[in-house]
């Protein structure tokens, strides 16, 4: 289990995200940890990378820019972000936390997968930092973000996650309603739920000739089931799962054994 001492202020904080440097989440999830400690650190990609996913610069090398005082960019993804973060920036006094977010938009059910925002919490967590990857959710028809929804809420949140603990190899991800803060419902700890991912291409023709293609939006989504991520925030609720980064389906492994007349430890 992750333990963090009584007194908090004594925590030192690394933020990333996948928004990018300027993101106004960023500057949001700055708030929330100097409610918390002064001891915060940023560490985050110089553009957007909304949708890298779990992916490191291999081929390519990775600048480290300082932009102000404790502030840092990294041209890369969110994962070279936290792994320079922790090895390199902060390699002589590495971080107790490391806090991702507030990504605009939220990051349930399989989008883990592809989500930046949880990428560097997962890359924090293989690393033997503990994380925290924290979104807001918006209605895409919509400009407005309610980013004072998170602001209010997150930093109770997390003091109380971090007097909680948790286990290692697992990080924490919160998902925050598109609602404005007097109106949260509640705090439930969540399962994944299941979204039915987008599916169409939207095809473009160049003036210059040749196609082109979009990655199509969406479709509406079905409330989620009782116990998910998905259905917490459409009550309202903030969304709290503890992600494992053990991927193995346990129970498919004595069948396909069997079938394979091979042995299973």
């Amino acid at each position: 289990m992750h333990k963090f001492p009584r007194r908090l202020g004594s925590l030192r904080i690394l933020i990333s995200n996948d928004d990018g440097i300027r993101a106004p989440g960023i500057k949001v999830l700055q708030r929330i940890a100097k409610q918390i400690t002064d001891d915060v650190w940023v560490c985050a990609p110089m553009t957007e990378q909304s949708g890298a996913g779990h992916s490191l610069s291999l081929r390519s090398p990775l600048w480290l820019r300082r932009i102000a005082t404790r502030r840092y960019a990294v041209e890369g993804t969110p994962t070279d972000s936290v792994l320079m973060g922790i090895h390199q920036l902060l390699k002589d006094h590495k971080p107790d936390l490391v806090l991702s977010g507030v990504n605009r938009g939220s990051n349930m059910g399989e989008f883990v997968t592809y989500s930046g925002t949880c990428a560097a919490a997962m890359e924090a967590t293989l690393l033997g930092v503990p994380a925290i990857a924290l979104s807001q959710q918006i209605d895409p028809r919509e400009r407005h973000v309610h980013w004072p929804t998170a602001e209010t809420h997150a930093p109770g949140l997390i003091r109380k996650l971090l007097r909680a603990g948790w286990p290692k190899r697992t990080f924490i991800n919160v998902n925050i309603p598109n609602v404005s803060p007097s109106d949260v419902t509640g705090v439930e700890v969540t399962r994944q739920g299941q979204r039915t991912m987008g599916d169409s291409l939207v095809e473009r023709r160049h003036p210059m000739g040749g196609r082109y293609y979009w990655i199509g939006a969406l479709p509406t989504q079905a409330p989620g089931r009782k116990g998910t991520d998905l259905a917490a925030l459409g009550q309202g609720k903030i969304s709290v799962t503890p992600v494992d980064l053990d991927l193995t389906n346990r129970r498919a492994m004595k069948p396909l054994a069997r079938a394979l007349g091979a042995s299973r430890q």
